[in-house]
Formats: structure tokens, sequence, C-alpha cells
């Protein structure tokens, strides 16, 4: 709640610090920190549905799921799907799948690795439409992340990430 001065209360009008267009400067009570929160993860959600998939990747059938695994080939490049089913935390079964599945639609390529040949390492396509289409998709939400992360010590982005995961894991929990 907003106080005098536009200063954040607490229970019982505890002042919690002065608050900027973004936020309070200093800190919350867990109480209003549960408020801000409640009110502003469905807008989140609600910004993040209405992003468009780009015209010239409308006719794939790409799911959530997929937006994580194609995040990773773009920013950290080709890689085996171990590596993708780990950074994913799914069994290395359900990344093949996923592979698999955009590899059938032209979204991602397979090709032996050379050091290897038991292993596959898995890429973008070489089709520049769909490639561009694809960094491009990923591209606003890679930079809001950039922006919102710039102002933050390592230990505040670590927290911050932590603070995610364990409401995402209270979520699931829940259900």
């Amino acid at each position: 709640m907003t106080g005098p001065g536009g200063r954040m209360t607490g229970s019982g009008g505890r002042m919690t610090g002065p608050t900027t267009p973004s936020g309070p400067r200093e800190g919350l009570t867990a109480d209003d920190a549960v408020r801000a929160m409640l009110l502003l993860m469905p807008r989140v959600a609600a910004r993040v549905k209405r992003t468009a998939v780009p015209e010239a990747l409308a006719g794939f059938q790409l799911a959530p799921r997929h937006l994580s695994l194609l995040a990773y080939l773009v920013f950290d490049g080709p890689m085996p799907v171990g590596a993708l089913a780990e950074r994913l935390e799914v069994a290395h079964t359900t990344a093949s799948l996923m592979v698999g599945d955009l590899t059938r639609q032209g979204v991602l390529e397979r090709r032996p690795d050379p050091a290897d040949r038991r292993r596959t390492i898995v890429s973008l396509t070489a089709d520049p439409a769909t490639r561009t289409a694809v960094e491009r998709w990923l591209a606003n939400g890679s930079a809001s992340w950039q922006a919102a992360f710039a102002p933050l010590t390592p230990a505040e982005r670590a927290l911050f990430v932590r603070t995610m995961a364990a409401y995402e894991q209270g979520t699931a929990d829940g259900a």
C-alpha cells in the first residue's frame, strides 16, 4: 500500500521505503512483497502470452517448452542433446523428443559430434529466414532481462533467480 509521500506501507501502516515509478527503492515487508507480486505476475504472464509468434514461424508447432531449448541454442550455440537436457532440467529422452520434433519441423538440425560419433550435436537450422525469426523472437525477452538485471549485483541476480525457482516449485507443489 502507498502511504503519505509515496512511501510503501506494510502491516499496521509501517513505512518500508520510498517508491519509484518502477517500485520500492528500499525493502518491503513479506506481505507487501506478496501483494506486489500478486499484481505483477498476471501482468507479466499476459505480456508474455501476447508475444506474437513471428510470421516465418507461424506454421511451426512451437510450444512454450520449446522456447527455453531455442534460447539455449541461440545464446550458447550448438551443443549435445545431453547438455540441452541438463540445462532444461529434463530427462535425456525428453530433450531428444523435443529436438526430434523441432528437427522434423525444420527449426533444428542434428549432426554427429566429430569428436565422438555416438553423440549428436544440435543447432538451429541453417535456413536464414527461420534462424533469423527465432533469434528475433527471443531478442525482446533477452533484452528485457538484460535491462532488468543490469543494475543488480551478481548476488542480487542469484537471489532473484533462486526466488523465482522457489516460487515455481511452490506452485508445482500446490498443484
